[in-house]
């Protein structure tokens, strides 16, 4: 997403609106599908020698349910994309690697199909069961370390 500088007024501020192919935002690296362009809406400047751009990014993506294992989609929506950045003297600016970061930023590390509130995700657990990983803390606390406290401090001496 290239913004080219002779487009930008000093000292004014110009509004870009537009898509651009999902293809350099490099998602399949995240185990990411992308689903149409990504849509972009933003507001541009030039200030003090550098560039700066804040406005919505908005990528649908398809996403595989780390519970159920179907793939669902969601949009990945930043209505908070915000970037400075220095001007090397060239003609234009590229954009794509701040947004490629914002998009990759929103990507949900343990991604579920029911996290959207729209869907029940067929994974369910039985009722009373608690599989989280805090569940083993809840249930024996002390248990946890009895191993631990059973191991010998090492004398300070330095001897084996």
């Amino acid at each position: 997403m290239k913004v080219h500088l002779r487009q930008i007024p000093q000292g004014e501020i110009i509004h870009l609106e537009g898509e651009e192919e999902p293809s350099h935002l490099e998602l399949d690296s995240a185990g990411v599908e992308p689903i149409g362009p990504l849509r972009y809406s933003l507001d541009v400047g030039l200030s003090g020698g550098g560039l700066f751009a804040t406005g919505r990014l908005v990528q649908r993506v398809r996403m595989i349910c780390v519970s159920c294992l179907e793939s669902f989609e969601r949009e990945m929506i930043s209505d908070t994309f915000a970037t400075q950045m220095e001007l090397g003297g060239s003609e234009s600016v590229d954009l794509t690697p701040e947004v490629r970061e914002d998009i990759h930023l929103l990507l949900p590390a343990h991604p579920r199909c029911d996290s959207g509130g729209d869907k029940t995700c067929p994974a369910q657990f039985p009722a009373g069961s608690d599989h989280s990983l805090l569940s083993v803390e809840k249930a024996a606390p002390r248990a946890i370390w009895a191993a631990l406290d059973q191991l010998k401090t090492p004398p300070s001496d330095g001897s084996p």
